[in-house]
């Protein structure tokens, strides 16, 4: 054998027995635990990437809205806990919705019914995301919003008409 291919040979089992070293230590179970919502998002990042640079055509849009929406769920639901799901089960169809609305607006045939479709589903996750956050601590803070709100309405009503240099009585 020549020295080129000694060198590689040892390269090669150098690294195998770092890797072994490392599978042993836990170290790789200890990183596919902590990072595998990557497995899902890295891909969906690249498919924008691979629509915005112009080297795929619009309906990959739809696959990698659904992966990066997927992909940050479950980071989320990884580092927090997944007990978390049961609250953000709804974010699933936000997926599906943002990765049609992202084909519907960068389609080359642009689709107003798969907008609507797109649009619906997302304000129909959005409201599922917010009554299943209901059963928490949420419905004070809607309550304290809607307080704030009808507040602001009848104390900003009567201001706002004698501001109003165009308002005619």
């Amino acid at each position: 054998m020549s020295s080129k291919n000694d060198m590689r040979l040892g390269i090669f089992i150098v690294a195998a027995g770092v890797l072994i070293l490392f599978g042993k230590l836990g170290v790789f179970g200890f990183l596919g635990r902590a990072l595998w919502p990557l497995v899902i998002l890295l891909p969906g990042l690249v498919l924008h990437m691979l629509f915005f640079s112009r080297r795929a055509s619009a309906t990959v849009l739809i696959p990698a809205g659904i992966l990066t929406v997927y992909g940050l769920l479950f980071g989320l639901c990884n580092i927090w806990g997944w007990g978390l799901m049961k609250y953000l089960w709804p974010v699933l169809l936000l997926g599906i919705a943002v990765g049609l609305y992202e084909y519907s607006i960068n389609s080359p045939r642009r689709s107003g019914g798969l907008s609507a479709i797109a649009v619906i589903l997302g304000v129909l996750s959005i409201a599922l995301c917010i009554f299943s956050l209901m059963g928490t601590g949420v419905i004070y803070l809607i309550g304290i919003v809607f307080i704030v709100a009808g507040i602001w309405l009848i104390t900003g009503r009567g201001r706002t008409r004698g501001r109003n240099r165009w308002y005619r009585s």
